[in-house]
């Protein structure tokens, strides 16, 4: 008589996960896509929250210096970044990410960057902690000011 070997539980498991998370890897790659091509005097491609690539390359603008209110600020969620203007000619950009537990912040109001998962508030001019659980001041991130748009370094 002709056993065949059957193959043990813990081995068709592991095949499946393997096949399983081919499946899934496979599913999320983009083979032969290219980025969309702006036809001439079409507005340039946007970027992320409706930022638009600079023609030379550059990265795309975040903002316009008059979308950030002097004395406030915008999260940039997708970019993890915070974008202050704590004075007319100074814009800063902080982490979106609060040094207390690693929620992302939610807005800025009144000069102070606020983190609503437990209310850690930080200062817009330099990212220091004005009030905890937050012990830790908000990583600086670099921004560039070109003209009036505002650009990740």
């Amino acid at each position: 008589m002709n056993h065949l070997h059957c193959p043990s539980r813990r081995a068709l498991l592991t095949g499946a996960g393997a096949a399983g998370a081919t499946a899934l890897l496979t599913g999320c790659q983009t083979y032969g896509t290219q980025p969309p091509v702006a036809e001439p005097g079409a507005p340039a491609p946007t970027g992320t929250d409706g930022a638009t690539t600079a023609p030379d390359g550059q990265a795309p603008a975040l903002a316009l210096l008059a979308d950030i209110p002097v004395g406030g600020g915008k999260v940039f969620g997708t970019e993890g970044v915070v974008v202050t203007r704590p004075a007319e000619d100074t814009v800063r950009a902080f982490s979106a990410t609060c040094t207390h537990q690693g929620c992302t912040v939610a807005e800025v109001t009144d000069g102070t960057i606020v983190c609503r998962c437990h209310n850690s508030a930080f200062d817009i001019a330099d990212g220091s902690v004005r009030s905890g659980p937050a012990r830790s001041a908000l990583a600086e991130s670099r921004v560039t000011v070109d003209g009036d748009s505002i650009r990740l370094a």
